[in-house]
């Protein structure tokens, strides 16, 4: 086939290889089908790759024409050793879906109408979009309930197992359909029992499902409202905590970190975390953690969480809090920097008593606070953060031994 001379409109302007499906996009450009959708939904692009221009809408036109020209000309060139291309299998269609959600209503159907919509969603990106648009996420999400409430008055432990695992697998499609910012949002501003039934997804699944539960949460909390409070049971908290506390995965555990970032900038929500046990546990995995991005996410709460007194107590309460938190400043990274020093001026402005002062400067926090006002360059915000610790407390430290001559030029007067 290297011999042969393939037409120029035969092969896709992105691969340079000869179109198996060719399809036309908004711009009039023609691609293989596998190719353009890489390009738009895999690599999230929005311009065709041609014209440059902004592709209006993800529908991909089957070029049928140009298709059969294709075929015509491999079938011509058979005796050369030219194979010729299979038909295209034809996209999935919003009626074939709504059927399988109908038939799904039959318990005896259910399984394997949920075998068929994942087999559908791993066939390629595309088909995620048209699934997410035609509805297949509420559908999911509506049968994650149903199953949760349903497991949770079932009396026969088969029958809970059966209904678990319905819901598990229509969780791992849901979290595998990589919905959209626009469709997450949805998916938690129109099933609030959602969150419910994954806390209890998170209580009481099987490592998979507490992973993708504790996944698709953080991914709805990252798309939430900023300024429309997120207010969550305390149970909600002590499954966090829980997936914190086992470990399940690195992925699991940064995810767990991220979700309550999201949802901790709300005073309710903060005290409700601490209540869980959020501090001592986040201290006790900081204390053992090498991992740089982990280390970012553990301060990033730490901090949240020092935001309210309970927090603060917390922290003070625990004998390696204050210690590990100056450790960590200036070995991890500048993410790292600005919450350590967070963490430092929420406890030195309002939990300052002459024990925690005195603590602060044995296990070094005020000599990490003065290399700070060193190292840092002029106008940053954690250098300033730092200098306004030192003046906090200046007659407190200042003429202490424990403060390395060299650093005392550092000081701020």
């Amino acid at each position: 086939m290297d011999e042969i001379e393939i037409p120029s409109y035969f092969l896709c302007p992105i691969s340079l290889e000869i179109m198996k499906d060719p399809v036309t996009i908004s711009t009039g450009i023609t691609y293989d089908r596998e190719s353009i959708e890489k390009w738009l939904f895999s690599q999230k692009n929005n311009t065709c790759p041609v014209t440059k221009q902004v592709v209006i809408g993800s529908e991909l036109t089957p070029n049928i024409t140009l298709r059969r020209f294709i075929q015509s000309w491999c079938t011509l060139h058979a005796p050369d050793g030219v194979k010729r291309l299979p038909t295209p299998k034809a996209p999935i269609s919003k009626t074939q879906l709504l059927k399988l959600f109908n038939d799904a209503k039959s318990p005896n159907m259910q399984m394997k109408c949920l075998q068929r919509l994942r087999s559908i969603a791993s066939h390629n990106e595309a088909n995620k979009r048209f699934m997410e648009t035609a509805g297949t996420a509420e559908f999911l999400a509506s049968l994650i309930v149903k199953k949760d409430v349903e497991a949770s008055s079932a009396e026969v432990s088969e029958d809970v197992i059966e209904l678990r695992r319905a819901s598990n697998e229509a969780l791992s499609i849901l979290y595998h359909l990589q919905l959209s910012g626009s469709g997450l949002k949805s998916l938690l501003e129109s099933n609030i029992e959602l969150i419910e039934s994954l806390t209890s997804i998170m209580q009481s699944g099987n490592y998979d499902s507490r992973v993708y539960a504790v996944m698709l949460l953080k991914s709805m909390f990252e798309v939430a409202d900023s300024n429309q409070p997120i207010n969550l049971r305390t149970e909600f908290f002590l499954e966090l905590v829980d997936i914190l506390n086992d470990q399940i995965s690195q992925k699991a555990s940064k995810a767990t970190l991220e979700t309550l970032i999201s949802v901790c900038p709300w005073g309710r929500n903060r005290i409700k975390a601490v209540e869980a046990g959020a501090v001592p546990l986040l201290i006790d995995l900081l204390l053992d953690s090498s991992d740089k991005r982990a280390s970012e996410l553990m301060l990033m709460v730490l901090d949240l969480l020092c935001q309210c007194a309970e927090g603060r107590a917390e922290l003070l309460n625990h004998s390696a809090g204050l210690a590990i938190v100056s450790k960590k400043i200036l070995r991890v990274s500048s993410a790292a920097n600005k919450s350590g020093i967070k963490i430092l001026h929420s406890i030195s402005k309002f939990s300052a008593t002459p024990g925690v002062l005195q603590e602060m400067l044995q296990i070094g926090a005020v000599t990490k606070l003065c290399l700070v006002l060193q190292v840092f360059d002029r106008g940053s915000k954690t250098k300033e953060k730092a200098r306004e610790i030192l003046k906090l407390h200046a007659r407190a430290w200042r003429n202490s031994s424990c403060i390395p001559t060299h650093l005392l030029a550092s000081y701020p007067s």
